[in-house]
């Protein structure tokens, strides 16, 4: 086992060479030579040669997931739907892709996701994953910071499909492309449909085709990844009652749709990320659901100059689900002017608030970007039931 010495945020890979040695590895990749080392200029270039040339080795089916949103959800939908192996959590960019390669044992397929936040980027992913099979999620804006603006991201993205020979695509998605011999899924609509949808606080259940689907997550969001794991089973000849039994037994990383429940009061955790095409899946789904609502909203990260617009777009499409908002962040007191509800700076602030006003049975949404850190209300909130 090599250990390969990158560059990181804080400190350098290279720091630790002797330590992962001494722990077992049979050599390290550095950029400083070292005992049972072998020099190169750029590790982490290295480890994306091995991780390619790995991925030539692979004799299944490389199937990848793009998208601005439900990546990781969907991601997930196919893995487990089609029982491959696929990279834990979001591992979607090129270091994250070559370590999984690295470890891939031969199987009937792996799904990998494809995450980008600069231009041209999808290109480096595509040239080292090499999909024979590409789904795409929903597109819209996403990392403004490095993309600059929706045609942008739409182009980048885009590029995913045009490399790959099997093509599937949200409705959503193949609307705004309007590539030829995509296939398209979509809740009522598309190539392949989740028809009669019902979504509870304890999950979805739909009709595809001839099948009754139950997943034990709400929401649209995993209603989509579902769908398009079904869809894809379908175009590959896999056994569809097969997929829907795992689909019965989902599980998904923290924050995505999450269901809590404390002293009564059911949570949502729907926080690990925010951007205004997930921020309006959201709000379809809880304009589902009846009684009380809370909506605790954070800032929607690397939106660029857009930001502002899109934070009170956002503020509004709220206040049509409920008025019971509280928004946290830079933009929250103009979001709270524009329509309604309260303004904090911490999360400390909308605890207190929430504990004022909020009753056993009521629902609390949480959404925001995952450098908000909004899932840490959950663990501020008091364990025991207020009575």
């Amino acid at each position: 086992m090599a250990f390969f010495a990158l560059p990181g945020a804080r400190v350098h890979g290279r720091e630790y060479a002797q330590q992962a040695l001494e722990a077992g590895a049979s050599f390290a990749v550095t950029d400083v030579p070292l005992y049972a080392s072998v020099q190169v200029g750029k590790p982490e270039h290295a480890l994306i040669a091995v991780g390619r040339a790995l991925r030539e080795r692979f004799r299944g089916t490389v199937l990848a997931v793009g998208g601005s949103s439900g990546k990781t959800t969907t991601k997930e939908c196919l893995a487990q739907g089609l029982g491959w192996p696929a990279p834990e959590g979001n591992l979607n960019n090129a270091p994250g892709l070559a370590r999984f390669f690295l470890h891939l044992p031969q199987a009937a397929g792996a799904v990998v996701e494809l995450g980008i936040d600069r231009l041209l980027e999808m290109a480096e992913l595509t040239y080292l994953a090499r999909p024979e099979f590409a789904v795409l999620t929903g597109l819209g804006v996403e990392h403004l910071d490095g993309l600059g603006s929706l045609e942008n991201v739409v182009r980048e993205e885009s590029w995913l499909l045009q490399v790959s020979p099997v093509r599937l695509a949200s409705t959503q998605a193949a609307a705004l492309l309007g590539l030829p011999e995509v296939k398209t899924y979509g809740l009522e609509q598309g190539d392949f449909q989740a028809q009669e949808v019902r979504f509870s606080l304890k999950g979805t259940r739909f009709r595809f085709g001839p099948h009754k689907v139950t997943l034990p997550y709400p929401g649209v969001g995993p209603t989509l990844g579902a769908l398009a794991a079904l869809a894809a089973a379908e175009m590959l000849g896999q056994p569809l009652g097969e997929v829907v039994e795992r689909l019965a037994g989902l599980s998904l990383p923290p924050g995505r749709m999450e269901r809590l429940e404390k002293g009564g009061v059911i949570f949502i955790n729907d926080a690990y990320n925010s951007n205004p095409l997930s921020f309006k899946a959201g709000m379809e789904f809880l304009r589902t659901q009846p009684g009380n609502k809370w909506l605790v909203l954070g800032r929607m990260a690397e939106l660029g100059d857009e930001a502002y617009q899109h934070h009170l777009e956002a503020a509004h499409m709220a206040a049509l689900v409920s008025p019971n908002l509280i928004f946290i962040g830079g933009f929250a007191k103009d979001q709270a002017t524009e329509v309604g509800g309260v303004a904090v700076e911490t999360l400390e602030e909308a605890v207190q608030v929430l504990q004022e006003r909020v009753r056993p049975g009521d629902l609390v949404y949480l959404k925001a970007s995952r450098s908000v850190g909004l899932e840490r209300l959950l663990t501020l909130w008091p364990q025991e039931e207020r009575t």
